[in-house]
């Protein structure tokens, strides 16, 4: 009986605390008409000012993917007073790397415009991304050439990339099967090693300057626990504060997965990196 008292007064908590979460959806960041540059805004519908405001890019092998898809990640970050701005982006074949890496560094200019609106700060903007969608996510912070295309200074107050794929995505293309994977890859890279060094994050890291949240799983992908460390080991060497976490038994795709709860681990991680960020 107790345990079904318990088990109901959650169940009340979570539909009460979903109930302050507002959504405004398929805003254009881009000036079109176009899905493709939309975004969707999760946030509380309290008092409060002045939030930290996280832009999640989602994966999919820079070929599919969806902002949809991950409401729940939106729903979640904002119950616990973060506005979450879920993005969109050209994807492959239609697009290659550099569009991609433009248009989610115009999403990062629309957000700066317009978090005002929705009770958060332009001082507090976190970029995160999964997968293929935290390739990008760091493209743009390293890589300065992205805001300069979009008008604006990197004003990113810190990333946290989620098993991040492709930070040295020469590397990669280099050393990798020929298997379906690599020639769909190539759809977004080219086939010229040339421009695989221009589209690898690891090779700009130099000019990050950024605080930096850093997880992967112990049984992802070779590439992801290779390089995901050593990226925090160039950070470290740079003096740029960086933290970084292996989770257990997790592969890929359940690195984003287990965030469908509320409760998991790594919203606890996430959340204490962007409060003292802010602070």
């Amino acid at each position: 009986m107790i345990k079904y008292l318990v088990l109901v007064m959650l169940l009340f908590q979570t539909i009460l605390s979903s109930a302050q979460v507002k959504t405004a959806k398929n805003i254009n960041y881009a000036g079109n008409a176009e899905e493709k540059n939309t975004l969707n805004i999760y946030y509380k519908n309290d008092s409060v000012k002045n939030k930290p405001v996280l832009i999640f890019i989602h994966g999919g092998s820079w070929s599919s993917g969806k902002k949809e898809t991950y409401w729940w990640l939106g729903r979640n970050f904002a119950r616990k007073g973060i506005v979450t701005v879920i993005i969109n982006y050209p994807l492959a074949p239609n697009a290659e790397y550099q569009k991609m890496a433009n248009d989610c560094a115009l999403a990062v200019k629309w957000v700066k415009e317009n978090v005002s609106d929705y009770s958060a700060s332009q001082e507090k903007i976190f970029v995160m991304g999964h997968s293929a969608g935290a390739h990008l996510g760091e493209l743009i912070n390293a890589d300065p050439k992205y805001f300069q295309h979009a008008g604006i200074k990197n004003l990113i107050k810190g990333m946290i990339l989620n098993d991040p794929f492709g930070l040295d995505i020469y590397e990669y293309l280099t050393e990798a099967e020929k298997d379906n994977y690599y020639y769909d890859f190539l759809r977004t890279f080219t086939d010229k090693p040339a421009v695989w060094k221009l589209a690898s994050p690891l090779d700009y890291v130099n000019n990050i300057k950024n605080p930096h949240l850093l997880f992967y799983g112990s049984k992802t992908y070779d590439a992801i626990k290779i390089q995901t460390p050593r990226l925090y080991e160039k950070l470290k060497a740079n003096n740029i504060p960086v933290e970084i976490k292996e989770v257990k038994g997790k592969s890929h795709v359940p690195m984003i997965s287990q965030m469908i709860f509320g409760g998991n681990n790594l919203y606890k991680d996430i959340v204490a990196f962007i409060k003292k960020t802010s602070s």
